[in-house]
C-alpha cells in the first residue's frame, strides 16, 4: 500500500503521485487517469479512450459476428 499528501495548487487541491507508481501506471504529465469506485474503496487506472473504443467495437462484432468466428476459429 502507497500514501500520499494532498497538496494546494492554486485554488484546487492535488496528489502526487510517486515517479514508481507513475511507471507501474504507464502514465506520464498529460495523461489522464480514471478512478472507480468499488467495494474496497477507490481505485485508479490508466485512461486509454483508445482502448476503450477498439475494446467496445470489438465487443459489438464479438456479439454481432458469432458464428462466423466460431467457423473461423477452426
Amino acid at each position: 500500500m502507497h500514501s500520499t499528501k494532498l497538496v494546494k495548487i492554486g485554488n484546487s487541491v492535488g496528489v502526487i503521485i510517486p515517479r514508481d507508481i507513475l511507471a507501474r501506471l504507464r502514465v506520464q504529465l498529460g495523461d489522464t487517469l480514471s478512478w472507480t469506485e468499488n467495494t474496497e474503496g477507490m481505485q485508479v487506472r490508466a485512461h486509454d479512450p483508445a482502448f476503450v473504443e477498439a475494446m467496445t467495437a470489438a465487443e459489438t462484432v464479438m456479439r454481432e459476428d458469432r458464428d462466423i468466428l466460431a467457423v473461423l476459429a477452426k
